[in-house]
């Protein structure tokens, strides 16, 4: 299996920046695209940005120019640096990761969710 844990999330002010991280692990072969999506309150689930094996990125509207999406492939790890914070921007932050694992039966693909973490922007 593969499992993700996510870090970075907390509280800034209108204007600052975080910079969230997204660990995976376990029996991976290969990772192709990893992405973050943000649900806010009482909003459904989004898609913010997405990185793919290549390094080619895209980004919602909402956060170009703002966010920068990146990943290190040697650490299996993705990470979104977050500008310019507004409020509206407030939301739990999930990072999908999608790829093969190896199984006992050889290659499997998977689909895994990290457990969220919390971007608050507020004074």
């Amino acid at each position: 299996q593969v499992q993700l844990v996510e870090s970075g999330g907390g509280l800034v002010q209108p204007g600052g920046s975080l910079r969230l991280s997204c660990a995976a692990s376990g029996s991976i072969f290969s990772i192709s695209a990893m992405d973050w999506y943000r649900q806010g309150p009482g909003k459904q689930r989004e898609l913010v940005a997405t990185i793919t094996s290549s390094g080619t990125t895209n980004y919602a509207d909402f956060v170009k120019g703002r966010f920068t999406i990146s990943r290190d492939n040697a650490k299996n790890t993705v990470f979104l640096q977050m500008t310019s914070l507004t409020p509206e921007d407030t939301a739990v932050y999930y990072c999908n990761v999608r790829g093969l694992r190896r199984s006992q039966f050889g290659l499997a693909t998977f689909d895994s969710w990290g457990q969220g973490t919390q971007v608050t922007v507020s004074s």
